[in-house]
């Protein structure tokens, strides 16, 4: 078998392939990262505790906090307070603080007061004797530094650089937890920071610790997924807020980092990048740039949130922040620390860094496992790939269908429980994608080459009816036949109007591309309407409906394509115009009757193909489309299909070489869909021409000018009126019969 269908084994071998070289990085496909994602998400909503940590607390500075108290940033006077109730009242553990105090408080007016005694007022002892007593309450720096003093508080700052542009520095950094040189030669990639805006140095000087709360690593959708709790500045690392309140509430642990090794070439240690974070005998695991995915318990709420001006008038539940770690942050939009997650569209800034101690506490990061996971992910594909090769060359349809489940089956359910079990991040999307893609490409090998009527079903007409219209006919159980058979179907034509003039006025080179603008998306209509392509005749496209499938609705759904392709014809201005060409004006001919349909030609060529009476009166009709000044015309049998649509009565024409007149119809639109008012103009409009066959001119004049006052546009008025005046100096025959003979002119 494998030796017959070499072409089987071959496209699975490349889509094999194709999959394999993108996990290694060699040739990556965009899509399957987006996909892996997604499924990251999926899996970090699925497994979301959605439960309360009172462990952590978060002193919100949200709207009501800042209605009154004032607008941020706060004097400092009032951060003291807050620290002050925090500790002293409430007997909180750790606090930290996702805010930066970077420039000096001057709200209290020091700085004035003090220039005033320098100045003007030096000589004024009851002045300078006053500012002495009270200059230490407007120090509010200084009291908000001894607040800080000697209590378990984290100041916040952020890093410039993969986020933040620009190298220029405020305030000053706290203490590196490591440097570079204490860790010796490496080649680990960290994060690189250009810049920083850090606290007050008397702030910093007196605080416990501090730690940033930017992350530049951002994915490119915009969300938070990861965030690094080691950056790099000037040689030396740094700490993360989360980590920095970790390390407060283990007592400052020493901090030493687990890195990844593998012996290369000449027995030399080569580092594959960081494994975990040590904190004493505690290990956070890590990634290859010191980051932690980041473990969400649910959505916004799922720790306890305290308004911190509750706590500045000790309003707040004292049970709720006894021994807390608590954590100082934003809700209020106005103060831009809304994020966006895979747990929720927009996320406080501050519950992210809730939810990585939260994690930690508990040991709940997961992780990758590191260097070993491009060979696990390899390792799946080729046993997956492997399978399918073995299985499906002796295998029926069905079988393989059972292989695809059992493999998605496997590949899920192992996936999950890893995740939940031991906290592993394995790569998802490929192995599905792979699992997907053989199944379908050896089903439908297999299906095909059993099935070898449903097969020539799709060879031989796949040139003219769309995909799903194809897979329709392979399911269905009709009898489809190339040769000739007569049907009631429905014929479509378009026409470009002024294309030869077109042609003569640009380059061969737009007019290909301008062509295949114009007819990709009709043909994308006509396909989606169920309508079965003929052929193009230059500017024209030819379309029927009502084979190879029987359609009990052809002459409907012709017209639902042509109102299509009159919208998309609209959509392409802007484009054409963007592109310097000229507008494209279309006219679309539809008629519906008795039809052969079949494989017509010569011995040299054929095509599948209608013919008959009732497709050259749609040729007719597409011809007049420019002479009434409408876009669609259709014929009598094709309005009397849709009676559900309410139609515009063009004329009576007799066609050259038949005897009965021809009615022509222009379709509105759908009765329940069309407004009074325009109920209203054409039920005016078949009484005006009512009138004009019963030779009532002056009456047919006036009902005929009325509507031309509304819609002057409308070339239809204007023919009548014409017509009028025409037939008012030379009366028809005593036996007219209304009919205007236009073929004959």
């Amino acid at each position: 078998m494998t030796h017959r269908h070499p072409l089987r084994h071959i496209i699975g071998l490349l889509l094999l392939a194709g999959v394999l070289l993108h996990t290694l990085g060699i040739l990556p496909w965009p899509f399957l990262d987006r996909l892996e994602t997604l499924a990251y998400d999926v899996r970090v909503r699925l497994s979301a505790a959605n439960t309360v940590d009172q462990r952590v607390v978060i002193v919100d500075l949200d709207e009501k906090s800042l209605a009154n108290i004032g607008r941020w940033p706060w004097g400092r006077d009032k951060m003291a307070d807050l620290v002050d109730n925090l500790f002293d009242h409430y007997r909180v553990g750790v606090v930290g603080f996702d805010v930066t105090f970077s420039e000096p408080d001057t709200s209290s007016g020091l700085p004035i007061l003090e220039q005033l005694a320098r100045g003007p007022l030096k000589n004024n002892d009851p002045f300078l004797t006053e500012l002495r007593k009270i200059r230490p309450s407007l120090e509010r720096d200084e009291r908000l530094a001894d607040s800080i003093e000697d209590r378990n508080i984290i100041l916040g700052y952020y890093f410039r650089g993969s986020v933040h542009a620009g190298t220029h520095t405020f305030g000053q950094l706290p203490e590196p937890v490591i440097t570079l040189d204490e860790l010796g030669q490496h080649t680990i990639p960290f994060l690189k920071a250009t810049g920083f805006g850090a606290n007050l140095e008397m702030l910093q000087d007196v605080a416990l610790g501090a730690g940033f709360f930017d992350n530049p690593l951002v994915d490119n959708d915009g969300f938070f997924r990861r965030v690094p709790l080691l950056q790099e500045y000037q040689g030396k690392l740094y700490q993360a807020l989360s980590l920095a309140v970790i390390r407060a509430i283990l007592g400052e642990p020493p901090l030493t980092l687990g890195i990844n090794k593998t012996v290369g070439q000449q027995n030399r240690t080569i580092e594959t990048g960081l494994a975990w974070i040590g904190l004493g005998p505690h290990h956070i695991p890590i990634d290859e740039q010191g980051a932690v995915f980041i473990p969400y318990r649910g959505g916004q709420g799922s720790f306890p949130y305290v308004s911190a001006v509750d706590v500045i008038t000790k309003k707040a539940d004292p049970l709720i922040l006894q021994d807390a770690i608590v954590l100082i942050g934003t809700t209020a939009p106005g103060l831009k620390d809304l994020r966006s997650t895979p747990i929720q569209p927009l996320f406080p800034g501050v519950e992210i860094h809730a939810n990585i101690i939260s994690g930690m506490l508990d040991g709940l990061i997961k992780h990758t496992p590191g260097q070993y996971t491009l060979l696990v992910e390899v390792l799946i594909l080729l046993i997956i790939g492997l399978m399918f090769g073995f299985i499906s060359a002796k295998s029926s349809p069905a079988l393989i269908l059972y292989l695809a489940l059992l493999m998605v089956l496997i590949v899920v359910s192992g996936n999950l429980f890893l995740w939940k079990n031991n906290d592993l991040i394995l790569p998802l999307a490929s192995p599905l994608f792979l699992t997907i893609g053989l199944f379908i490409w050896h089903f439908a090998y297999g299906f095909f080459v059993v099935s070898r009527g449903r097969r020539l079903i799709i060879e031989a007409f796949s040139h003219y009816v769309s995909p799903p219209r194809l897979e329709e006919m392979v399911r269905s159980d009709e009898t489809f036949s190339l040769g000739g058979e007569t049907r009631n179907m429905t014929v479509l034509l378009t026409d470009l109007r002024g294309f030869t003039t077109l042609s003569e006025e640009i380059e061969p080179e737009d007019l290909s591309r301008l062509m295949s603008a114009f007819l990709t998306p009709i043909t994308e209509t006509i396909q989606s309407h169920s309508g079965t392509i003929d052929k193009y005749m230059g500017d024209s496209v030819m379309a029927f409906w009502g084979a190879p499938m029987i359609d009990g609705h052809h002459a409907r759904n012709s017209l639902l394509a042509a109102f299509d392709i009159v919208q998309n014809m609209e959509l392409l201005k802007a484009e054409f115009q963007a592109r310097g060409w000229p507008l494209l004006k279309i006219g679309i001919g539809i008629n519906s009757g008795r039809m052969t349909v079949g494989n017509m030609g010569s011995q040299f060529r054929v095509a599948y193909t209608v013919m008959g009476d009732a497709v050259n009166l749609g040729f007719h009709m597409l011809g007049l489309t420019k002479q009434y000044g409408v876009l669609i015309i259709v014929g009598e049998e094709t309005q009397k299909a849709v009676p559900e649509m309410l139609f515009r009565e063009l004329d009576r024409v007799r066609v050259k070489g038949r005897v009965e007149p021809e009615i022509l119809f222009e379709p509105v639109d759908f009765i329940h869909q069309i407004t009074t008012d325009t109920q209203a103009q054409l039920a005016s409009y078949h009484q005006a021409l009512e009138l004009y066959r019963n030779q009532q001119w002056d009456e047919a004049e006036k009902r005929f000018k009325n509507l031309q006052q509304r819609n002057p546009e409308r070339m239809i008025y204007d023919i009548y009126l014409s017509r009028i005046q025409h037939f008012n100096t030379n009366p028809p025959e005593e036996d007219w019969d209304g009919v205007f003979s236009y073929f004959n002119r």
